[in-house]
């Protein structure tokens, strides 16, 4: 492969961050422009890279004898949730042509969409541990400016804020990893590591499994950091479908998923890797039951989908785990912008406000439809090949008291997604609301994600040999269209359709199970409380901030003299590294 191909997928959208920026706010047309056409440049570079997927490293960057090489691969890995990021967030800055016209700091906005785009490529093409730090670290704040973008509603910024300190936790888990595999291996290409990993004592390699999982878990929302998500709401809603669907929530899956060869025989790594992914799972589809705001009902659902992900990994399907992740960054990104689409038009939120928004949104209607529907696992989207492939490995590769739980959680999936598909577009007016039409940009956004919610499943057999062959160290089995077919039409795929069946039965027959809603109060209760886990949460932001305004006093206010102490501090600490070396 061409080297330019990575430069320009994740060069493309920084050049575009800062002209976009250098355009200023007075000329907004001109920004909407420079900002779609740096996205799709980034979408066709990744796009192209797809037929030179290779195990090889492409390039290297001479980073002195400390560092060793900056080294940058294009394994289906990789590349496949480039292609992800860049094309998903081209569909985003789209749909923001509409969703954010007339908003002031335009140029702020479009600059963080872009460099958290370029950010995310950078992650997952790199195979140095320090490079992926720095990329993961910059998805972290850039999340945190995009969450926080309406910086004068403080329900924003401490949802900004919280996103950062918890995704923080993860960054920590990653750097203490670089520098332990520095340590034992004398280079931070993780590939190394990878192909010989008995090189690290087992006890480090133990610390660096859970703490790679305590990374992951962070990242990606899952048990026990997973209230920062929700609180992401405050974020514009094409941010929700890009941080969402398409970027960061993916980079915990990512993580796992890469290290799962040098890990899985460590002692119970595998069993806490599908404990987090079921407690994930199980939990939030819970909170989505009860929630009523729209936006956090998805977002409580990433939390679940991510959760059959992290399970899928447990388990040891690599394949399933990332084939779901394209099914979930496809049809959740769907829902995330329609939903966006029926908040700008309606004007709130709360979907006890809605109803018979169908008749007004009649297109918004239908693709959200087709999203909410491969969101159920209903045959024969993609949403149902690629969570019956995480169902039909966790029967070989994990407890049947597991696969039970996420077996039960596809019906509550079933359940929340179809009371909340009934509750925004059906029935009457619940409100007063005017449903102003939904503008073109945001249909081009919508149509063909609807289209690769039906269609995308028939590419498992590209896809899998992507993997096989560009991935050495997990060992995958390509699998075609008609082995996927196999393997999924079987009897226990059959029990998780009735327990779908069930679950939408649930809602159709609402009215007759108010005893048992009412038995079931106390759960509601714990579910609107996150389970306590909201309290803990934000018991560890509130400690961080206050220790962040007990350190101001070391701020003087004289610029030269903070630039001194950052450059004495960043001096020293290199000092100490090289000798170290």
């Amino acid at each position: 492969m061409n080297p330019i191909l990575i430069l320009l997928v994740i060069g493309l959208p920084w050049l575009g961050a800062a002209i976009v920026l250098l355009a200023g706010d007075k000329h907004e047309k001109l920004q909407h422009t420079l900002a779609v056409l740096f996205a799709l440049a980034a979408a066709v570079a990744a796009v192209w890279m797809l037929p030179f997927v290779s195990k090889d490293t492409v390039f290297s960057l001479d980073a002195s004898t400390v560092f060793g090489q900056f080294t940058f691969m294009a394994d289906g890995l990789g590349v496949f949730l480039t292609v992800i990021a860049t094309v998903i967030g081209s569909l985003a800055v789209i749909f923001s042509t509409s969703y954010m016209k007339g908003e002031k700091q335009l140029g702020r906005y479009y600059a963080f969409v872009l460099f958290f785009i370029g950010a995310m490529a950078g992650l997952v093409l790199t195979s140095n541990m320090l490079l992926m730090f720095f990329f993961w670290e910059i998805t972290a704040l850039c999340s945190y400016a995009l969450i926080s973008f309406n910086n004068d509603d403080p329900k924003a910024v401490r949802g900004g804020m919280k996103a950062l300190i918890i995704t923080s936790v993860g960054g920590v888990g990653l750097l203490l990893g670089a520098m332990l595999l520095y340590i034992y291996n004398g280079s931070l290409d993780f590939n190394t590591f990878l192909a010989d990993s008995s090189k690290v004592p087992a006890n480090v390699l133990g610390i660096l499994a859970f703490g790679f999982l305590i990374a992951a878990a962070a990242k990606s929302a899952q048990f026990p950091f997973q209230t920062w998500l929700p609180d992401a709401m405050e974020a514009p809603s094409p941010i929700s479908a890009l941080i969402h669907a398409a970027t960061m929530v993916n980079a915990g899956v990512y993580l796992l998923a890469r290290f799962y060869p040098a890990f899985a025989d460590v002692p119970g790594w595998r069993d806490a890797v599908m404990v987090v992914g079921v407690l994930s799972a199980l939990m939030a589809a819970i909170m989505a039951l009860v929630s009523n705001d729209l936006k956090r009902v998805l977002a409580y659902s990433t939390v679940s989908q991510l959760g059959y992900m992290v399970y899928a990994i447990g388990t040891g399907n690599i394949l399933g785990s990332q084939f779901h992740l394209l099914s979930h960054s496809i049809f959740k990104a769907l829902l995330f912008l329609g939903a966006g689409a029926v908040i700008h038009s309606v004007g709130t939120r709360d979907m006890t406000l809605m109803g018979g928004v169908g008749k007004k949104l009649p297109f918004v209607k239908w693709t959200f439809l087709i999203g909410a529907l491969a969101l159920s696992g209903i045959p024969i989207l993609n949403g149902f090949w690629s969570k019956e492939m995480i169902l039909e490995g966790g029967l070989t590769g994990g407890s049947m008291v597991y696969y039970g739980v996420m077996v039960f959680v596809a019906g509550l999936t079933a359940l929340y997604t179809l009371r909340m598909v009934w509750m925004v577009f059906y029935g009457d007016p619940r409100s007063d609301y005017h449903a102003y039409p939904t503008e073109l940009a945001m249909k081009v956004a919508l149509a063909p994600l609807a289209l690769g919610a039906l269609v995308s499943w028939l590419i498992i057999g590209r896809f899998s040999t992507m993997l096989e062959k560009s991935l050495p160290y997990h060992s995958l089995e390509a699998l075609g269209i008609r082995g996927m077919v196999h393997e999924v039409v079987s009897w226990p795929t059959l029990i998780a359709l009735g327990v779908i069946t069930l679950g939408i039965l649930c809602w159709v027959f609402r009215e007759k199970l108010t005893g048992l809603k009412k038995a079931l109060n106390w759960m509601r209760w714990l579910a609107e409380h996150s389970f306590g886990f909201e309290a803990i949460n934000t018991g560890v932001v509130d400690g961080v901030n206050a220790s962040a305004e007990g350190l101001r006093v070391t701020q003087t206010g004289l610029l030269s003299w903070n630039l001194l102490a950052v450059l004495g501090t960043i001096i020293i600490f290199f000092t100490l590294f090289a000798v170290g070396a």
